[in-house]
């Protein structure tokens, strides 16, 4: 029998996915559960991650133009009655006040006291009361367009919660722009999918797949859902931001009208696009091993971390000496225009050290003993390899390659993750083998099936909901293709135009 290996995070992946995934977030001290049901405490090495996320995609945004600002959390219940199809889709998820203040109750305790006159919703999503905005802001199409985005926090009442994945509150940005005309509002939706692919692919080291999703997976009120899907290493698929084209139907919710060049008066074109802490989520499970988290350099909350190794009083100050002339050459470099980042663990702990590390998927660790310093060079550890496989290098040659190193780590993690979405995308064209490619419990080999099927869908909601309901396995998007390719739906055999992306997921 061979002998089990030894990994910091138990149960691995292959053992149990989803426990591995809770596990990781908590080795890595990245978040905690709160008090609140369904909520999340985000700790400083997690919320340094979104720190750099938010910085990245905010110089994007402000590229395109898009100017921030920030609108209330509690939106009147009225607003949200304005658009039937998006009260419709958020309703179940709503977390509602109904009370402004609190007063002693007969037992000592407290209770609410006044009633509102009307009930405010917490925030799940800010179209309407945004468009409320823009309602005043617009009267003419020299007013437009209007290119806004608030980072801010939302609430959707969700039952199964699982951290950074789905929470009742989680953070995010959303952005919402009006137009004076249909197709400017099409290319910025189509402009804000490309930027979120930018920061998927150029900074998270996460591939996607760009497309747009089918009728029963749009926004509620959106004409048009455009998205990116990911797969994660247990080959589901995740939604790692959507942009959404939302025609006139806010606008004449909101009344959003202005007075066109030709003097006659119009409803505006509206936008919405959002991305969240999610994107952690799906970090986390596109990279991670059976060590803990693999953070790419461009977003990780620190680069390096520097261990002196003291086991001799009078070593101290020489070995501190030259850790921190060495942190200092280092944080005094740009990375991808933003300072080093260098952590100084002297914690006597041994071995956990460096282990803690690991969990928490910092990119580069360096080891600085007597020996180290004797032969002014430094022990190197790159957590895109293996624990072990640690190098000997020159203090000089390691400052002036650090950046390079960087880059190759964070070139590895995203062919990495490209090469395991290719070998778990097939296409299918018989109905008998999709329905075994998704339902791995029957199979002999179950690790070689499930992932992304790329079959042909007719188009019909019926086809859709057939497969979903058999297999728990939907229509992630319709991807961007320049040529149409005909075939036949792998439900109902009826004429296809194009083969879509099937997939169980998050």
């Amino acid at each position: 029998m061979a002998k089990k290996i030894q990994t910091a995070i138990t149960p691995t992946r292959t053992e149990d996915y989803p426990e591995w995934y809770q596990q990781v977030v908590k080795a890595s001290d990245m978040a905690e559960r709160s008090p609140v049901r369904g909520c999340m405490v985000i700790k400083p090495w997690g919320y340094s991650l979104w720190e750099n996320i938010m910085r990245s995609l905010d110089d994007m945004f402000k590229e395109t133009g898009v100017k921030n600002a920030y609108f209330p959390l509690f939106i009147p219940l009225s607003f949200l009655e304005k658009e039937a199809e998006h009260v419709e889709g958020f309703a179940k998820e709503c977390a509602v006040v109904t009370h402004h203040r609190l007063e002693k109750d007969t037992n000592g305790g407290l209770k609410p006291a006044g009633m509102l006159n009307e009930p405010l919703v917490v925030r799940p999503t800010s179209e309407t009361i945004i468009g409320d905005s823009f309602s005043k802001w617009v009267n003419s199409y020299r007013d437009l367009p209007i290119v806004i985005n608030q980072w801010a926090n939302v609430v959707r009442w969700e039952m199964r919660t699982r951290l950074f994945l789905r929470t009742s509150e989680f953070l995010w940005q959303e952005g919402h722009s009006v137009h004076a005309t249909e197709n400017e509002a099409l290319t910025r939706a189509h402009m804000m999918l490309d930027v979120y692919a930018r920061l998927a692919e150029d900074f998270l080291a996460m591939p996607v797949i760009k497309g747009r999703k089918s009728t029963s997976e749009r926004f509620p009120g959106a004409v048009d859902s455009l998205s990116m899907e990911a797969m994660m290493q247990d080959r589901k698929g995740l939604q790692a931001g959507t942009s959404h084209f939302l025609g006139q139907n806010f606008a004449k919710a909101s009344e959003i009208k202005f007075q066109s060049a030709e003097e006659t008066e119009e409803y505006a074109w509206t936008v919405s696009w959002g991305a969240s802490t999610r994107l952690i989520g799906g970090l986390i499970m596109t990279h991670g091993d059976d060590d803990g988290v693999i953070l790419p350099p461009k977003v990780a909350s620190s680069h390096v971390v520097l261990m002196p190794i003291i086991k001799k009083m009078e070593d101290r100050q020489r070995v501190m000496a030259f850790t921190e002339s060495l942190a200092k050459e280092l944080e005094d470099q740009m990375y991808h225009q933003r300072r080093l980042r260098v952590e100084i663990d002297a914690r006597d702990i041994g071995g956990a050290r460096g282990w803690d590390w690991i969990k928490k998927g910092i990119p580069l660790r360096v080891e600085i003993g007597p020996r180290d310093i004797a032969n002014d060079s430094v022990y190197l550890g790159r957590r895109d390899r293996a624990h072990r496989d640690r190098i000997s290098l020159k203090k000089d040659y390691f400052v002036g390659q650090v950046l390079t190193i960087l880059d190759d780590i964070q070139d590895t993690l995203y062919n990495r993750a490209l090469a395991f979405r290719k070998e778990h995308t097939t296409a299918i064209d018989n109905k008998d083998s999709f329905y075994e490619y998704f339902t791995p419990e029957n199979q002999e080999k179950p690790e070689i099936h499930g992932g992304f099927s790329l079959s042909h869908w007719c188009g019909a909601d019926h086809c859709e909901s057939k497969v979903k309901e058999d297999l728990k396995v939907t229509i992630r998007c319709i991807p961007f293709t320049s040529e149409p390719e005909k075939g036949e739906c792998i439900c109902c055999h009826q004429p296809s135009n194009g083969r879509v992306v099937f997939a169980k997921a998050y």
